[in-house]
């Protein structure tokens, strides 16, 4: 049993310190490049430089150390934080915060409503 993180991922670091097993891994380290660093917040809020960490990759889940929280909290901890719908996945592929959990807004209404604003 285990979930996955998948591209659609911002790497807000919501989800790193919450992790009972330590499971989630950090986007993986890029060199640095020419330039003055752009600042962003990092695990627990701390001011991270933006040549630590790549852009293009996201934060993963390492499968043997993943529980699901499961002894540990009633719900997995990275799906609980998580503000991206979608962005973390089942052991069978099913979307754990899947479109409308988040807003409460279901996805057929909210195209209707972006249809509506497009028309105007």
């Amino acid at each position: 049993m285990a979930l996955e993180i998948i591209e659609s991922c911002v790497n807000c670091w919501a989800c790193a310190p919450l992790c009972p097993n330590q499971a989630i891994i950090p986007p993986a380290p890029r060199e640095k490049r020419a330039g003055p660093p752009q600042a962003f917040l990092g695990p627990l809020g701390g001011e991270r430089s933006d040549a630590a960490f790549s852009g293009g990759s996201h934060f993963l889940i390492d499968a043997d150390k993943c529980t699901e929280c499961v002894g540990d909290h009633a719900d997995a901890q990275c799906v609980a934080i998580c503000p991206i719908e979608g962005a973390i996945l089942d052991e069978l592929g099913v979307e754990m915060n899947p479109p409308g959990s988040l807003t409460g807004i279901p996805p057929e209404r909210w195209a209707a409503a972006q249809a509506e604003i497009a028309a105007r």
